[in-house]
């Protein structure tokens, strides 16, 4: 046993004798303990912590004399000092809680709840040679553990280990199979924790050492679905997770098949609400919309920065990084088995898609047309959770379906609504796709009487199923605009805070989805006085800038022209903040002891909106600029530490140059070195927008651009030359690459060789546009100055093939501004 030493005179005091012990003495030694002062001031517990040995001796005060009183005084010490502790210190700590872990008393005990926190906080460093691999002896005295009498040290030893399986710590990989074996005899433990903790256990082993668990795997499945329900909540919502693990797995078709027919409806039961959520979420509660949003209801919101991105033939599937919730309890943000139930029933459609539907479709039946709302709801809730994987197969049902979650939307509960507005957005594509009267008329109608709905929840998602149905149905709401925007607007005057905020959203999808058809005297009379009333009382400090600014940056771009009366007082907030977030950043950085860090998301939205201003506005954006120091700030902003602050600068920059390059053309000298070191991937979408900005300065520059043409030129070609480059970076390369040939064949087309072969497949399926049309004559005229640069390269299948891909017409188009000598070439060679 390591001696603590050097003992502070203060802290102990041995009842026999008057005298302090002495500082070379050891307390193990002393015939009678001391009495420890368990509650020292702050000022005497700073001064202790003076001395080295002091952990040392609470530490063993704690263990060895069974005075329960300092495990907080040393626990708080663990934590705010550790990294000063002397080794042996240190050392002796951890031996001691090693040694403690299965004492009889609780408190002391508690030492291995100390210890689980530790491994929580530190599983990295305890199994890395720093430390040499404490893990060595900790692992395997954990596993002694997992047969303790006690469930509570059962529980902890299981809870340690389970820290290190993500990591794979080798400890713990060497000890593996004896972990998977102690695991499988504590399957049926009594204790719910254990359980709980054994079946996270497995959830993790499933992802990192499937191997050692597949000779098992009938097994699991069987106990895994007896734990999916558990009595215990805990233990069946750590259970289900196995099976949202289980779909990640290749194995998973293979392996779950067979179990099917057991785990649907086990699934499908745990996606009813429980006691306990239905109080939470008020569920008795029909009309609450005159009751304030308290702040905590209202999550912090954060920006998305613009990205550009071009048109392509092929309808875009939807982006997974816009993922929604899989059920709409966003009021009840904890995750819960109502919710982990539904999520996995959604992976699993989309590995079984059709083979799922024979399990669910009885279930379906009886539960969609049951007389108790709470079982109704839950199958509302399956019929979306299914919606993306099974959609094929349900298509011949979504005649009957889709009329009755119309009438589900006038239920008298209100979280039936709810859950009616969120099943039918995940069908909105396929409603959109029938004729217009047969579904989507009467579903617009309802989930706009949905929209100002008496209850707040109902009006959330009623708002986000509408805007859904808005990005599928897109020009089809035309005929409908006046109808919708009567409604919209009504919801200004009668929504509390929090919807207020998804109504902006509304709003701005309609205005991204129906464009410049938005733009009618009509419908702006309509639109603008509430968002203009919203915007003069929001003061510049006031997040709910954020989405209303979002808002009007769509609106701006679809009005266009129709957007002029409200442009100024608008463009000039939007410098004012991005000028005060500079100014408060400059603050910061200099006297960041002074001023606090300011919240950039007010410049990034401000830029995006100047952004939309300058798209929608076209050339009246010029006078604005004129009269503002933009430029200036916009430097700033392209030089900005923050990803997402360039990202925006540089989309801003993109939809300057082409509204008023007067303005933009005498900066271009500082702004080029900027932009080409800003062509970097490992920021996707910052690197996205520098390239985009590029290729618009070089439209406007033509052959000036010539001196800046190095600066960028070989980051482009790498870029697009990279593995795994995401399409929308690779196709605005390709359209930059284009450009700059086009403005200067001369300095680009050397480089032809290099780039032909993915430029080609890069902008195969874009829409014909202006872009697409610049990139392509760029190349014909590169070819006509390097015409070896693509015959090197291109062999007569893939000339044929890129002739009949791009379609006789566009070919001719491009090869008549073919040089003549190189169109004889292309001829004689290979007959194009």
């Amino acid at each position: 046993m390591l001696c603590p030493l050097h003992v502070p005179t203060s802290f102990y005091l041995s009842p026999s004798c008057s005298n302090p012990y002495p500082s070379s003495s050891c307390p193990s030694l002393c015939p009678t303990p001391p009495i420890p002062i368990l509650n020292p001031t702050p000022q005497k517990l700073k001064q202790l912590n003076q001395f080295p040995d002091f952990n040392n001796y609470l530490i063993f005060v704690l263990t060895r004399l069974k005075s329960e009183g300092v495990g907080l005084i040393l626990k708080n010490n663990v934590k705010a000092h550790y990294q000063s502790f002397p080794p042996p210190v240190a050392e002796f700590i951890k031996q001691e809680c090693l040694n403690n872990i299965g004492d009889a008393s609780s408190l002391i005990r508690g030492a291995f709840g100390a210890l689980q926190k530790i491994c929580e906080d530190s599983s990295e460093l305890l199994d890395s040679d720093a430390l040499n691999r404490p893990l060595n002896v900790m692992i395997p005295k954990f596993l002694q553990f997992f047969k303790h009498c006690s469930p509570k040290i059962r529980s902890h030893a299981i809870a340690c280990v389970n820290q290190f399986i993500m990591d794979r710590a080798q400890a713990l990989m060497e000890n593996i199979d004896t972990f998977i074996e102690h695991l499988f005899a504590l399957a049926v433990d009594e204790d719910p924790e254990v359980r709980k903790n054994v079946c996270r256990a497995l959830v993790m082993l499933l992802e990192v050492r499937i191997d050692r668990l597949i000779p098992h795997m009938h097994s699991i499945i069987q106990y895994m679905l007896q734990r999916t329900q558990d009595s215990d909540e805990n233990v069946a919502l750590e259970a289900c997770e196995f099976w949202l693990t289980l779909a990640e797995q290749p194995i998973c078709k293979e392996v779950l098949t067979s179990h099917l027919v057991q785990l649907i409806p086990i699934l499908v039961n745990g996606m009813k609400y429980s006691e306990i959520d239905i109080i939470l979420l008020k569920g008795d509660v029909e009309e609450d919309e005159a009751i304030p949003d308290s702040e905590q209801d209202i999550k912090p919101r954060f920006h998305k920065s613009r990205t550009v991105t071009l048109q392509h033939e092929e309808e875009r599937p939807p982006d997974p990084e816009d993922g929604e919730d899989e059920d709409d309890d966003d009021t009840l943000s904890d995750w819960n088995l109502r919710k982990c139930s539904a999520a996995a029933l959604d992976v699993l459609a989309n590995v079984f898609r059709e083979e799922l539907l024979p399990h669910l479709l009885p279930l379906l039946k009886e539960l969609l047309f049951h007389p108790e709302w709470v079982i109704k709801e839950s199958g509302i809730l399956v019929l979306g959770a299914i919606a993306e994987g099974c959609m094929q197969g349900m298509v011949p049902y979504l005649p009957e379906l889709i009329p009755h979650l119309i009438r589900c939307l006038a239920d008298k509960k209100a979280l039936v609504r709810s859950i009616a507005c969120w099943t039918l957005s995940r069908y909105a594509h396929w409603v959109v796709g029938q004729p217009p009267d047969l579904y989507l008329k009467p579903l617009m109608t309802e989930l706009l009487k949905r929209i100002l709905d008496s209850n707040k929840r109902v009006q959330e998602a009623a708002c986000s199923a509408f805007a859904t149905l808005e990005e599928e149905a897109c020009t089809e709401l035309v005929p409908y605009l006046s109808f919708i925007l009567d409604t919209l607007v009504f919801a200004f005057g009668k929504y509390q805070h929090k919807n207020l905020l998804i109504l902006y959203d509304a709003i701005g999808t309609l205005a991204d989805s129906v464009g410049h058809h938005l733009n009618q005297p009509e419908y702006i009379q309509k639109l603008m006085p509430p968002l203009i009333q919203k915007w003069n009382e929001l003061k510049d400090e006031d997040k709910d800038l954020f989405p209303l600014l979002e808002c009007l940056s769509s609106v701006a771009t679809a009005l266009q022209s129709g957007f002029l009366p409200y442009c100024e007082p608008v463009y000039q907030r939007c410098v004012t903040l991005v000028q005060k977030t500079l100014a408060q950043a400059m603050m910061y950085n200099q006297h960041p002891d002074q001023y606090e860090a300011p919240d950039k998301d007010f410049m990034i939205v401000a830029l995006d909106l100047l952004s939309g201003l300058a798209e929608g506005l076209g050339c009246h954006v010029e006078q604005l600029v004129a009269r503002s120091n933009i430029m200036t700030l916009l430097f700033q902003c392209m030089q900005d530490t923050m990803p997402e602050v360039r990202q925006s600068s540089f989309a801003l920059l993109g939809d300057l140059t082409k509204a008023c390059f007067v303005h933009v053309k005498p900066c271009i000298a500082e702004f080029m070195p900027i932009l080409g070191t800003n062509l970097n991937p490992e920021f996707i979408s910052v690197c996205n927008n520098a390239t985009w900005a590029i290729g618009e300065i070089c439209m406007q520059m033509g052959a000036e651009m010539q001196p800046y043409v190095q600066m960028v030129l070989n980051n482009l070609v790498e870029i697009i030359n990279r593995p795994n480059t995401p399409k929308t970076l690779l196709e605005n390369t390709a359209i930059t690459i284009g450009r700059l040939g086009f403005v200067c064949p001369q300095e680009v087309a050397p480089m032809l060789q290099q780039f032909i072969r993915p430029w080609c497949t890069s902008l195969r399926n874009i829409r014909d546009n202006e872009e697409k049309d610049s990139a392509f004559r760029g190349i014909c005229v590169m070819i006509g100055v390097n015409p070896g640069g693509v015959v090197q390269v291109w062999g007569e299948g893939i000339l044929h093939g890129f002739k009949d891909q791009v379609g006789e017409d566009n070919w001719h188009q491009f090869s008549e501004q073919f040089p003549p000598l190189l169109k004889d070439r292309l001829a004689a060679f290979y007959g194009v």
